[in-house]
């Protein structure tokens, strides 16, 4: 990896921002119909799923170019396009283990943005631990009898369908007894209940299942099988999108020296000229520069064919907590201005870091204690680390 585009990636650059310049919208898509419609946007001009094969839409490109293009999407400060869950988890979930009807049937309304999903995996008593679930599945003639209770699900509220993980046999040691299923979430005995945040969204909901019958055609790979379907959409997940990311921290560093520069200490000195400071935000550049050279790094091994391991995790693992570091250092130089959540002063601290969550500092700190959690705890990340990365032995149970 030299870090250097090629002609054509370049290009392909100048191309995108150039589109973007033309059509990004004067305000961010509210109402779930102008989502739809900037996704719609989006796909037609070739830029969702550009690393799916052609035969399902996509347009069979390496992960580099996607990237080139999520970046992209952030420098303009674009609304990023709607259904990741389906772009990210479903989609590569019945591409690798579904069968042809599903496929058939449910790729290209993902591809489009026409069917929302969402992920149905965690739940009260198995997050970090994911293998502990409880959601039972029992097979009933053509069709599992579903009943559990699921958490933390993103986009649940207008989402079409989830991907849900379950347990089929309960002897069976608890990483083998799981199936994956595509489930309507429209089904009958299927309740879907928000839940508000600290930063005041409901961009989460709670999920409860309550004899949900699920067509047996709707197992997603074998009975049983369920976790190397999970465990393959996220490892995808951990690692999809990463130079977007950088790009926020990037322009978030911008906003917050251009701010620092107008905010004035006690004796009416800009603060961005206290060398105490300036050192922070050179460390902290330093640490940006470390994630970028770090992505693309992975990029690279992905455009290569290498075998990536758990280092995906370990970027993972590194993002997620320096952001929480990023946004506590706002926090620290910004003081009073930094807990701003409304007023006329939001301009001036925007940052734009999460989609997900208002451009203020004071929503990104809120949002980057989540940033720990999601996709795997930084817990979970250090335990695969050891396992895949180190080759650590693992410490033999005592009872």
């Amino acid at each position: 990896m030299n870090g250097n585009e090629s002609i054509e990636e370049s290009k392909l650059r100048e191309r995108v921002r150039q589109w973007l310049i033309d059509h990004v919208p004067l305000a961010d898509p509210v109402a779930l119909e102008e989502k739809r419609d900037w996704h719609k946007k989006l796909y037609n001009a070739g830029m969702v799923g550009m690393t799916w094969p052609l035969e399902f839409g996509g347009q069979g490109a390496g992960p580099m170019v996607q990237a080139i293009v999520s970046s992209e999407l952030a420098l303009a400060n674009a609304p990023n396009p709607i259904n990741q869950a389906g772009l990210e988890i479903a989609g590569p979930s019945l591409m690798h283990y579904g069968s042809d009807r599903q496929k058939v049937r449910y790729l290209r309304p993902i591809l489009e943005g026409t069917e929302l999903w969402c992920q149905l995996y965690s739940e009260p008593n198995a997050g970090s631990d994911l293998a502990s679930l409880k959601t039972s599945a029992v097979r009933d003639g053509d069709s599992y009898v579903v009943n559990g209770q699921k958490v933390w699900i993103s986009e649940g509220p207008w989402s079409d369908y989830g991907v849900l993980l379950a347990r089929t046999d309960r002897t069976a040691p608890k990483h083998k007894g799981i199936s994956c299923f595509l489930v309507d979430m429209r089904s009958q005995g299927l309740e879907v209940r928000p839940l508000k945040q600290i930063t005041g969204s409901a961009h989460f909901s709670e999920v409860f299942l309550t004899g949900v019958r699920i067509p047996s055609e709707n197992l997603i790979g074998s009975e049983n099988d369920g976790w190397k379907v999970a465990m393959a959409a996220l490892a995808f997940e951990r690692g999809g999108n990463s130079l977007a990311r950088i790009m926020r921290y990037q322009m978030a560093f911008r906003k917050l020296t251009i701010t620092l520069s107008k905010l004035e200490d006690s004796n009416g000195k800009p603060l961005i000229e206290d060398i105490g400071i300036r050192r922070k935000l050179g460390a902290t550049w330093a640490e940006i520069e470390v994630q970028r050279v770090t992505a693309l790094r992975l990029l690279s091994m992905a455009e290569s064919g290498q075998d990536l391991s758990g280092l995906p995790s370990a970027h993972k693992l590194s993002y997620s907590e320096f952001e929480r570091r990023y946004m506590d250092l706002a926090q620290e130089l910004l003081g009073p201005w930094g807990r701003l959540t409304d007023g006329q002063q939001l301009n001036e601290l925007m940052v734009g870091t999460s989609s997900a969550e208002p451009g203020t500092w004071a929503h990104s700190t809120l949002w980057s204690r989540a940033v720990t959690i999601f996709a795997g705890t930084s817990e979970i990340q250090r335990n695969i680390i050891a396992d895949r990365v180190l080759l650590m032995p693992r410490e033999p149970r005592t009872s």
